[in-house]
């Protein structure tokens, strides 16, 4: 009998946490917050615009002069440096400039950068040197200013 009376104390027990956890009460949901005010979706950065900068000469020399200006020469010699001339009218901030030479046979025989910063008019000179000598033919110095185009100039070497 005692063993009934236990297994009827458990059943009883048993029965009654189901009991009790099937009638709890269901905790209400917390309430939503109310939509905040909507904040206007940031504004996409408009596009940098274009450099107010053109390209009024380029010129091919060997010497820079005090006002930094360039003497044009056509023929350079083997040893000689060879100074690309970019002369700009207009306004650039950290705008790149760069000169590219290329040899008759469409090799390039060099590459160099700058950067444009002017508010008004200016020139910016890249050099270019070789010390074991320029190979003698006809080169073309190809200017670009914010990787577009702006001018090139023929010279020779002999």
């Amino acid at each position: 009998m005692k063993k009934t009376s236990l297994s009827s104390a458990l059943m009883i027990a048993v029965v009654g946490a189901v009991a009790l956890v099937g009638c709890k009460k269901k905790e209400e949901a917390a309430p939503t917050p109310p939509p905040a005010a909507s904040t206007p979706a940031p504004m996409a950065e408009a596009p940098p615009a274009a450099p107010a900068v053109s390209v009024t000469s380029v010129t091919v020399g060997n010497t820079v002069a005090a006002d930094q200006s360039v003497a044009p020469v056509a023929t350079l010699g083997t040893k000689d440096k060879i100074v690309v001339s970019v002369k700009t009218s207009g306004t650039a901030s950290n705008v790149p400039v760069a000169a590219k030479l290329t040899y008759q046979d469409g090799q390039v025989a060099g590459e160099q950068g700058a950067t444009l910063n002017t508010t008004d008019m200016g020139t910016t000179n890249i050099e270019f040197t070789k010390p074991s000598g320029w190979p003698a033919g006809k080169y073309t110095a190809d200017v670009t200013v914010d990787g577009k185009a702006a001018g090139s100039q023929q010279f020779e070497v002999k």
